[in-house]
């Protein structure tokens, strides 16, 4: 019985749960944590194709959900994808912004066009997505809102400007958020892994992937799986007193 009791703190039946960047990497993991836990999942990312898989993949395990292909930048898409949400389930009880990218510039070439890009996709489609998402969030018993951010926004993000000042801007957002909105009993917290084997760490140099290895006190890289299980905390009712903070997900690489 007490098992019983422990196991129910993660059972998300009934739920409906949005994911950004759901097709790949770090959020495909969690989108499938979050169908393994019961609930039903919406797939957000740009291609079509991709988030079908995902979706294939959830059904095969006997979950439900849903692709909505959309790109994230856009206002409209976000609106796009609360409202195909809404039609599909009737319902909105967690919202998971794990989408980025990842350009890089060192300081004296960033451009206008390239800061844009960045805060559109890593910060601003947060807030806009959660914003549409808000009257659906008010209604449900169990609202949640996971924002990933990053181990970034706690070093000097030399070179990683672009990445870590959205980042960062996401990690503040995530505080207000909890502040304004926990009066309606939803919850806001982040999210902030280290380095993980996902494309965006592979698109790098190999000698760099190296060097993320070592500077945690594990010495390796994440499996994006390692990410289920903070991210279902925090979205579940096992964190249900918990709202404003940042887990940190790092393999023991911030302190080291």
């Amino acid at each position: 019985m007490a098992l019983q009791r422990i196991t129910s703190l993660f059972d998300l039946s009934g739920q409906v749960a949005i994911v950004t960047g759901g097709s790949r990497g770090i959020g495909r993991s969690i989108a499938l944590g979050l169908a393994d836990a019961g609930a039903t999942v919406v797939i957000a990312s740009r291609k079509a194709e991709a988030c079908d898989v995902v979706v294939a993949e959830i059904e095969a395990g006997g979950g439900t959900a849903l692709a909505v292909p959309c790109h994230i930048g856009n206002l409209d898409d976000l609106d796009r994808l609360v409202e195909q949400t809404v039609a599909a389930y009737g319902r909105v009880d967690l919202v998971v912004n794990n989408a980025a990218n990842a350009l890089a510039l060192p300081i004296g070439q960033i451009t206008p066009d390239a800061w844009s890009k960045t805060q559109d996709v890593n910060e601003r489609a947060a807030l806009f997505l959660v914003q549409a998402a808000l009257p659906y969030l008010r209604e449900s018993p169990s609202a949640a809102v996971l924002n990933v951010v990053s181990i970034g926004v706690f070093t000097s993000g030399r070179y990683l400007a672009l990445y870590t000042a959205a980042k960062a801007g996401l990690l503040m957002l995530t505080k207000s958020m909890a502040a304004e909105l926990g009066q309606y009993g939803i919850r806001v917290n982040a999210l902030a892994p280290g380095p993980v084997d996902t494309d965006m760490v592979r698109n790098n140099a190999e000698a760099t992937q190296h060097a993320m290895a070592a500077a945690t006190v594990m010495g390796r890289l994440a499996s994006p799986d390692e990410m289920v299980g903070p991210a279902l905390f925090l979205l579940s009712g096992a964190s249900s007193y918990v709202t404003g903070t940042v887990l940190v997900a790092d393999g023991g690489t911030v302190f080291h």
